[in-house]
């Protein structure tokens, strides 16, 4: 199955940016995907929003730095965290053998998000502190929650250019950590040589390309979220829990946010049949057993009746 954690898990909404802080929200990750691990076979992914945020705004405050585009910043932090992951699964599970793998994801030049940023990284700022950044800087910066942050291209993710070596070593029986940030952006120049592009890549609807690819029978999109919620931030405010595809295809949510879990989710189920979870990092073990988060099935589908796989 493949697990992915959401960078705003790994650094929670209000909590500092700190090295000390995420690896102790990694620690709460990783104890929940030992126990996952024991008995499944385990690729995980992760998201970088805050992380690769903070080391924009870094390179920015340095001018020699700011020839670092984003591609390559989005391979410093999938290095970073995923050094953190692996050392974390390591020592949880010192029988198991894990490795990091640098991931890129190819994108279309052409994509029309590239005319129109919506992917929030990077810190929270206040309005005040918001239009401050924007007089000094070139990002787009718009409203995220209960303030605002820097505003990046988000292309559709098309094609894993590591998949053949992620397969490679699941069926070595490698725990994979892998497309750290929805994998490094790049795009396929006419004489089919790769180019890091501006932009970061949605981890979850990556994820659920990487689950689609590798046949995985479960997807477990993790967050500091407990359910995929309708009518979130209203007071009629319900968590969702079993859902069947056409049910969540019949809601709205929001864009930066919920929705592209929920559209990862369904792209999976739809399209391989399996089961999808979404909900807090700590309940993973329960969201697989459906006892908590929301559950994207098709009717009569279960995890355990289906075909085991290497």
């Amino acid at each position: 199955m493949v697990i992915a954690l959401g960078g705003n898990a790994l650094l929670r909404r209000g909590e500092p940016l700190t090295a000390e802080v995420q690896r102790r929200n990694v620690q709460i990750a990783v104890g929940s995907i030992a126990e996952i691990a024991r008995s499944h076979t385990v690729v995980v992914t992760h998201g970088n929003g805050p992380q690769i945020g903070l080391l924009a705004l870094q390179a920015e405050s340095l001018r020699e730095s700011r020839t670092f585009s984003l591609d390559v910043l989005g391979a410093e932090s999938e290095g970073m965290i995923g050094y953190v992951i692996e050392q974390e699964l390591i020592n949880k599970l010192p029988d198991r053998p894990v490795a990091t793998l640098l991931t890129q994801m190819c994108v279309d030049p052409e994509d029309p998000a590239f005319a129109s940023p919506s992917k929030p990284i990077g810190p929270l700022y206040t309005e005040d502190e918001a239009k401050r950044l924007e007089s000094v800087t070139s990002w787009a910066i718009g409203p995220d929650g209960d303030g605002y942050r820097r505003l990046i291209a988000s292309p559709e993710p098309v094609r894993i250019i590591e998949l053949s070596t992620i397969e490679l070593l699941v069926e070595a029986g490698v725990i994979v950590v892998c497309l750290g940030g929805g994998g490094i952006p790049v795009a396929e120049t006419p004489s089919g040589a790769l180019v890091g592009v501006e932009a970061v890549v949605d981890k979850d609807l990556a994820a659920g390309l990487l689950a689609t690819e590798l046949g995985a029978d479960a997807l477990l999109l993790l967050t500091d979220v407990d359910a995929v919620y309708d009518g979130w931030g209203t007071p009629r405010a319900t968590p969702l829990g079993v859902c069947a595809p056409d049910e969540l295809r019949a809601r709205e949510f929001e864009r930066g946010s919920m929705g592209p879990k929920v559209e990862a989710a369904l792209r999976f189920v739809e399209a391989t049949g399996g089961i999808a979870g979404i909900g807090c990092l700590e309940d993973a073990p329960a969201i697989l057993l459906g006892r908590k988060g929301t559950i994207v099935r098709r009717p009569g589908e279960r995890l355990e009746s289906r075909s085991p796989r290497r």
